[in-house]
């Protein structure tokens, strides 16, 4: 976090001075006003560039293995464990009853089942709770 706001103090500084710069081309008549915006479109154009490749790259994975004991403990059925999944994707009962080929009612029989499992009272709160896991 440091180095973050470190490196953009840096990048305000460096444009602030720029437009001291130009300012002062300005006023003295040295610069055209065309080459003070084309150095100052420049520096944005190369400040674009690197913070575009900082935010493209992949932060570092957490362990992704799925701790199958964990779902024996807490006595998750297979259909149970795939509604989860199905949770943790975002899809409404409805959704996941059309691709599990189940009625709407059974999913939520199982949406509450799992609530009850995890210790869980929304849907949101399930997710969490089974990413702290390492179930889904």
């Amino acid at each position: 976090m440091k180095k973050t706001v470190l490196v953009f103090s840096l990048l305000i500084l460096a444009i602030l001075l720029l437009f001291q710069f130009s300012k002062y081309a300005l006023i003295s008549n040295n610069l055209q006003t065309e080459i003070v915006i084309a150095i100052i479109a420049v520096v944005f154009f190369f400040v674009g560039i690197y913070i575009h490749k900082k935010s493209l790259q992949k932060p570092v994975l957490v362990s992704t293995e799925i701790d199958y004991k964990k779902i024996e403990a807490l006595e998750i059925s297979k259909r149970e464990y795939e509604v989860l999944q199905k949770i943790a994707e975002g899809l409404s009962n409805k959704e996941i009853a059309d691709t599990l080929f189940l009625s709407e009612s059974t999913i939520k029989t199982h949406v509450s089942n799992l609530l009850l499992k995890l210790n869980a009272k929304r849907r949101t709160q399930a997710i969490q709770i089974a990413k702290s896991y390492q179930i889904i």
